[in-house]
């Protein structure tokens, strides 16, 4: 049986789908104008059903992200929310409320369980499947090893995994620092992002410990050259983080993967095929580097690594371009084969180890003459770009034509003559055809036709169709056709194809639907009653029917007095830092807990989960 895979990227608007789409997805997640998880990213109706209308066209599927918690007195809102995306034809809901599951809110669009649900076990993964899920994204901190264990053990859930963007330290759904320190909910989409501060690590006694960092900045994870073990592993759909990043991005990211997931599904024999219809060309040639980053990581697909955090800055800094060479007067020589362009940005690490900038009003080769000159860097410093003027100015441009590739059957009939169009290559699809018929006169040709009806037929113009072939039967048809009906039945046959595969992308949600076992298990327990992310009596109601214990109200309702977890990260600052035995570190000489203080005095004391490789951040 042919596996489908999928390429999902983010759609920060209207205009970014269709980007996506266009530059090779499978899929793209959009949020609503309310309870998405980047509160910033919102859409109107009148555009997710248009992005919906223009992704069906290739069969392509459109996810909404409804996957913030709940409060009480928005319950109607949501219900309304849910029906409204039903009827304009949404293909799934991601959501962490479990309310969202409950027989008074619940739709007949799939469900997602977000990675805000914390799905990192397969217990975790197992109940979700049982209450109802279709498809769980999976922490991103997970190893290629533990996703295949998920899926080896809950093998009929549908496994969604990140592979490219930007990181959180937390394990998702399970950070309320920025609640704490800022009153503003990352479960609620409004994240003040605390993991992107400088912070002076201090010991028990109060003694700093080496200078101040960016202890909880990670780096960006870029997976493209490990998605066939990721596909190996279980995964089927690759996700691409990024709902707040614009369209030069979305196309160029999304480029990337599609053209290296192309070459997995070539490389698998028929074993493997895309999610949706349609072949993309490109104008330019992708590059990773040459888009925003903070440098990349495997993060931990191998297990632990080091050099997953970015302790310098929390900002980009992109790609690598050279050393300065030379300093003389206001003018800058780079050494290295990069080309630049006026207007570039670069960057470096300065003699304190922070970040600096300056923008390039002149470029000579490898000469650079900046608009104001930086006064700390120094021959032999690295330098990064992270504006690319000439690669802006490229993908500003049409970029990318996707293409259905069809065939066209002209045939006679009895009173006149009809056009049949078949899709090429979608065995993993099933056969989607369309035929248009028109009565007509039949006419001996006094001259041949054959040239005219292949010109006449191939020309699709601005529909999502491309002619591979045009077969005309029988062998020996000799009729003259009008142009003018020739483009008729082929504007009514790929208006009907159209419709096909819209209706196709129907069926195959409908087979998706929610499915809930028969033996509901109680949820795996959490540590503190908060962690359940309870913000309303349905949600509530729904944990204690499952059976679950050690319940409470969501960290937002009522804020824990005494000590709260506030992170818990796989990123371990005393593995980073080289002093993890466990790992083969140094014994540290320091007295613990450690903590991690902020210029205005608030501290976080850090525990080292051992048992667990696990490091927590507490409020003092």
């Amino acid at each position: 049986m042919i596996r489908k895979i999928e390429l999902l990227a983010p759609a920060k608007n209207l205009e970014c789908g269709i980007a996506a789409i266009t530059h090779g997805a499978d899929a793209v997640y959009i949020g609503a104008d309310r309870f998405g998880a980047r509160a910033a990213a919102g859409n109107s109706l009148e555009d997710i059903q248009e992005l919906c209308r223009f992704a069906h066209l290739y069969a392509a599927k459109v996810y909404v992200t409804v996957n913030t918690i709940v409060y009480e007195n928005e319950i109607e809102d949501v219900r309304r929310l849910l029906s409204d995306l039903q009827r304009i034809d949404v293909d799934a809901i991601l959501v962490q409320d479990m309310s969202m599951l409950n027989s008074q809110l619940s739709t007949k669009i799939p469900l997602h369980a977000s990675t805000q649900t914390d799905n990192r076990t397969v217990e975790k993964v197992r109940w979700l499947h049982s209450i109802g899920f279709h498809r769980v994204v999976l922490a991103r901190e997970l190893s290629v090893a533990e996703i295949a264990k998920i899926h080896r053990e809950v093998p009929d859930v549908e496994l969604e995994v990140f592979v490219h963007g930007a990181l959180c330290v937390s394990y998702s759904g399970q950070c309320y620092a920025s609640q704490h320190c800022f009153g503003r909910s990352a479960n609620r989409g409004s994240c003040a992002h605390f993991c992107r501060l400088k912070f002076q690590l201090e010991d028990a006694d109060g003694n700093k410990l080496g200078r101040p960092q960016y202890f909880l900045s990670l780096k960006d994870m870029c997976q493209i050259d490990r998605m066939e073990e990721l596909t190996d592993a279980g995964a089927v759909s690759f996700k691409i983080e990024g709902r707040l990043k614009d369209i030069t991005y979305v196309k160029n990211v999304v480029a990337a993967y599609s053209r290296q997931l192309d070459k997995i599904v070539e490389k698998s024999a028929g074993r493997l095929a895309r999610a949706s219809l349609g072949t993309v060309s490109y104008t330019f040639t992708p590059n990773l580097n040459r888009t925003f980053n903070r440098g990349y990581t495997n993060y931990f697909i191998d297990g632990r690594k080091p050099e997953i955090s970015s302790p310098d800055t929390p900002k980009a800094t992109g790609e690598f371009v050279g050393r300065v060479k030379e300093i003389r007067g206001r003018r800058i020589t780079v050494a290295g084969m990069s080309l630049f362009a006026n207007g570039d940005g670069l960057c470096y690490i300065n003699g304190e180890r922070e970040l600096e900038g300056f923008r390039i009003n002149r470029a000579e080769n490898n000469f650079l003459f900046p608009a104001k000159m930086p006064q700390s860097l120094k021959p032999g410093m690295p330098l990064y770009r992270n504006n690319d003027r000439r690669f802006e100015r490229e993908l500003s441009r049409e970029t990318a034509v996707r293409k259905i590739p069809i065939t066209l059957f002209l045939n006679d009939t009895s009173d006149g003559f009809s056009l049949k169009a078949c899709i090429v290559g979608t065995e993993s699809h099933g056969e989607i055809t369309a035929k248009a018929r028109i009565v007509a006169d039949k006419q001996e040709a006094r001259v041949p036709q054959h040239e005219n009806i292949i010109r006449q037929l191939t020309k699709l113009g601005d529909t999502p169709f491309s002619c591979k072939d045009v077969v005309v039967s029988p062998s020996d048809f000799n009729f003259f056709i009008p142009s003018s009906l020739l483009v008729a039945l082929r504007r009514d046959v790929t208006t009907q194809l159209s419709d096909a595969v819209s209706y196709h992308v129907r069926c195959v949600r409908e087979t998706c639907g929610t499915s809930v076992s028969q033996t509901v298990t109680p949820p795996p327990r959490m540590p503190m009653p908060y962690l359940y992310n309870i913000s309303n009596h349905i949600s509530r109601d729904f944990y204690e029917v499952c059976g679950a214990d050690n319940i409470g109200e969501a960290f937002e309702v009522k804020p824990p007095v005494h000590r709260p977890l506030l992170m818990q990260c796989r990123h371990c600052i005393r593995y980073s830092l080289g002093f993890c035995v466990r790992h083969g570190g140094k014994n540290p000489s320091w007295r613990e807990p450690l903590s991690l203080a902020l210029p205005d005095g608030r501290r976080f004391p850090l525990e080292f989960d051992c048992k667990n490789c696990q490091m927590n951040v507490y409020a003092e």
